[in-house]
């Protein structure tokens, strides 16, 4: 049966309706999820189970906390920001770009880790010659590098190691620092030493959480020009369930109610 050429227009016209539609549908199942990079391995659990849940596709951006604050208050297309203390989040709600004030999704905890076998992480230890380099992240723009800085600053020991600092830009290349054994030990975060891709490789202890102030991780939902992303208030729910919940406790973090 032929098809006459008003038919054939009419094909046309919806099958690129259809197509823009499916489109547009793939595009909105993008959510865009700016993470401290001390929450990567816990953040690559807690999407693929969202994923799972929703179908929604998750789109983790990662960076220091101070970085990712810096772009999303010039205008980063982000959806939400996981922040790895309140202090970004905060301001960002005080600059009117976000939908409420930072919420406490989970407590995080600093760890002193080295991969090395003739080494034994603890901090006195850090004064010995045989340590060259120590890795923290900067703690102008990472929440656990300004914990680490705390930490040696309170136990007067920063003067003296001053010197064997390497700063990274975020937690994730701190541990670069460290895998790579460019610095002896370092300071990252539990999450990281309790991944599946690093458990049981080196030795690390926990740092004394009385020696710094609480890593207090925040997220807030980030307004958009455009409207909210679809998956966005659900993925902030499901970050607060028992199952994102366990997820987080299994990567060390206490998780908040």
């Amino acid at each position: 049966m032929r098809c006459n050429p008003y038919n054939r227009l009419l094909l046309f016209f919806g099958l690129l309706l259809l197509t823009a539609g499916c489109q547009k549908k793939a595009e909105q199942k993008a959510l865009r999820i700016a993470t401290a990079a001390n929450m990567q391995y816990a953040m690559e659990a807690i999407s693929e189970a969202f994923e799972k849940e929703t179908g929604f596709r998750c789109e983790v951006i990662l960076g220091s906390s101070g970085k990712l604050f810096a772009q999303i208050r010039e205008g980063a297309p982000y959806d939400l920001f996981l922040s790895a203390d309140l202090k970004y989040p905060a301001t960002l709600s005080d600059l009117g770009l976000t939908v409420a004030p930072p919420k406490i999704y989970a407590n995080g905890q600093l760890v002193l880790w080295t991969l090395s076998d003739t080494l034994t992480p603890a901090l006195e230890g850090l004064k010995s010659d045989a340590i060259e380099h120590i890795a923290l992240a900067n703690p102008k723009t990472a929440p656990y590098g300004r914990a680490a800085m705390e930490v040696m600053v309170g136990n007067a020991m920063f003067d003296s190691l001053q010197k064997k600092l390497v700063y990274g830009e975020s937690i994730a290349q701190t541990n670069q620092f460290i895998t790579s054994g460019a610095a002896a030990i370092g300071f990252t975060s539990l999450g990281t030493v309790l991944s599946p891709e690093m458990k049981g490789k080196g030795h690390w202890i926990t740092v004394d959480k009385n020696a710094h102030n609480p890593i207090e991780q925040g997220v807030v939902l980030i307004k958009k020009r455009n409207g909210k992303h679809p998956a966005a208030e659900p993925f902030y729910r499901f970050l607060f369930s028992p199952k994102a919940k366990e997820i987080l406790q299994n990567f060390g973090y206490s998780a908040n109610e």
